[in-house]
């Protein structure tokens, strides 16, 4: 699992990821206290094919001003910043 903090640069919360409806992971999404998201994944690869799936739908969105782009950025930058996905990349 990796937890979005709803306090983050787009303070993104599990309500928001349903409302800009950004795709869930094929492990889920769900929400934790203080409506922190968090993704769920069979294992790291699976988190960085999921964070590569987010880049190319971040690269087909028109507008790079809107808070689903920035959302959707937070995320990949948060999967790309876990312990365990920078220690299985290596």
């Amino acid at each position: 699992n990796i937890s979005i903090r709803s306090g983050g640069n787009t303070n993104l919360t599990f309500a928001a990821f349903q409302q800009y409806e950004i795709p869930a992971p094929a492990g889920g999404a769900d929400v934790e206290g203080n409506n922190n998201l968090v993704l769920k994944f069979e294992d790291e690869e699976d988190a960085i094919t999921y964070a590569e799936q987010l880049k190319n739908l971040s690269n087909q969105l028109n507008n790079k001003d809107t808070p689903q782009y920035q959302a959707i950025n937070d995320i990949i930058m948060s999967i790309r910043n876990d312990e365990f996905v920078q220690s299985y990349s290596r």
